[in-house]
């Protein structure tokens, strides 16, 4: 079926409603975000016959609805919300409702050469679990700034009290995550030889178990990119700009940049050899470390990629 044969659905998702819209037909719908809605949804697809259907990442609002279409056996493309913003200004488009979103989320969806598989459906919980760790590391982070503020004594140990109780808890939280993957043989295999690269603990390791599944299945270019560590070009004529990183997953990248520092300056030998090469050519610290962090990742894509741990130099 070709692109011009195939029949696509948009669906604009809120969280009390969705609306559809259908290319090249132009059909529209709206109906309730619930359970109800969502079956009365499959049903109007299949009775049109569309084979595709595009959504935009609405802040988990999606997923459901993602789930539902899929198990129908639909073809599901979930697209960034700078995606479809970018296709709407291709398209000279300045109106913004949800009906125009829907039918926009529509010719983006139908203009996709490839849509890609659907992730491991034990990778979303674990999703949601890292993300409430995440949060909760930014408020013990955001607790021992405010720390520095105060001088009070009786003060001090109120934030000192939460600063334990918040640390406590992302341990704990830490701790149970890595219980519920260690029932999955394979996750386990696959958590080992991620850990195997000196830098990389348990928390960047999770991170890049979870939110990197194409590790092992990309080459060193594309996993990079899609963390957005690689440097892209800024030139233009004569024009040389400063190569830059732009883009990708931020989890992601925000997890191995953590662990570059303490890799670059104690644990991986590779990395440590990098920085201080980069460093002497002139490179910033943090330049250093961003390109720490990238081979961080190209060193835990290619223990995956074969099956074995990693190796470290002598």
């Amino acid at each position: 079926m070709t692109s011009s044969t195939m029949i696509c659905a948009g669906i604009d998702i809120g969280k009390a409603g969705l609306d559809v819209a259908l290319v090249p037909t132009g059909e529209t719908l709206r109906l309730a975000n619930t359970p109800q809605g969502q079956r009365e949804l499959v049903g109007w697809l299949s009775r049109r016959k569309v084979t595709r259907a595009g959504l935009e990442a609405s802040g988990g609002y999606e997923r459901p609805v993602c789930q539902v279409l899929r198990k129908a056996g639909l073809e599901v493309a979930l697209l960034q919300p700078r995606q479809v913003r970018a296709y709407a200004q291709y398209k000279l488009k300045r109106a913004k409702n949800d009906r125009i979103d829907a039918g926009l989320i529509a010719q983006a969806t139908a203009s996709l050469e490839q849509v890609r598989d659907a992730r491991d459906p034990r990778l979303e919980a674990f999703d949601e679990h890292l993300r409430l760790i995440e949060q909760m590391e930014k408020d013990l982070a955001r607790m021992k700034t405010r720390r520095e503020a105060y001088r009070d004594k009786r003060l001090l140990r109120v934030v000192d009290a939460e600063i334990a109780r918040l640390g406590r808890k992302v341990s704990a939280e830490l701790a149970l995550l890595s219980a519920n993957i260690a029932r999955h043989e394979d996750l386990v295999r696959r958590l080992a030889l991620i850990e195997s690269v000196q830098g990389l603990g348990r928390r960047t390791g999770l991170a890049l178990l979870i939110l990197m599944p194409e590790l092992g299945l990309a080459d060193r270019e594309q996993i990079a990119s899609l963390a957005g560590l690689a440097p892209y070009d800024h030139d233009s004529g004569s024009f040389a700009g400063q190569r830059r990183i732009k883009g990708g997953r931020r989890r992601v990248r925000r997890s191995l940049y953590a662990a570059a520092l303490p890799a670059s300056f104690r644990w991986n030998v590779a990395c440590k050899a990098l920085y201080q090469r980069l460093r002497e050519r002139g490179k910033t610290h943090k330049q250093a470390l961003v390109a720490c962090a990238r081979k961080l990742l190209i060193f835990a894509n290619t223990v995956v990629a074969r099956g074995s741990e990693w190796l470290p130099a002598r």
